[in-house]
């Protein structure tokens, strides 16, 4: 059976589906997001085969959502970051996430530990505050620090490195 060309569609939904619709996909984003960026590295934390994962990021690649770059030459040796089109697509996926939390989580509660934009920066410390994968139970306290005043575009609490 072959594989409907959702790229070739005349609808904007259909055509971000052709990018990001194998459920490996998101996921690859978001870890790239938080630093996962190696491919060692993403193939242990997502418990995926090596093949699938290597085909994902070729695909990413070419529909200019990741960037490929040399971190060692002897052996050679790969990272990859996002690129603008993919940290806008990084903003899509926390909509999902979002909507996930609120209709999705039954008694787990919500699994993400934090929703924010990639340009969400903490105004205290004049860094970029990034997310970190965990679980975010009710009352579950991080050990990182909030900044009460100021909150993600999403509306959740931002959480500084500092």
């Amino acid at each position: 059976m072959q594989r409907t060309q959702f790229g070739d569609m005349a609808c904007s939904i259909a055509r971000t589906a052709d990018v990001i619709g194998e459920p490996w996909s998101p996921l690859i984003v978001r870890n790239i997001y938080i630093g996962v960026t190696r491919f060692d590295q993403l193939q242990q934390s997502l418990g995926i085969s090596r093949k699938v994962l290597a085909e994902r990021l070729r695909w990413l690649t070419a529909n200019g959502v990741l960037e490929r770059r040399a971190y060692s030459t002897k052996p050679p040796r790969y990272e990859y970051t996002l690129t603008v089109k993919g940290l806008e697509l990084f903003e899509v996926l926390m909509v999902m996430v979002r909507w996930g939390d609120k209709w999705l989580a039954g008694e787990a509660g919500r699994t993400a530990l934090l929703r924010m934009r990639p340009a969400d920066v903490c105004h205290r410390h004049r860094r970029a505050a990034r997310p970190r994968l965990g679980h975010a139970r009710r009352g579950h306290r991080t050990r990182r620090r909030l900044n009460p005043a100021r909150v993600t575009s999403a509306g959740t609490p931002m959480i500084c490195k500092r």
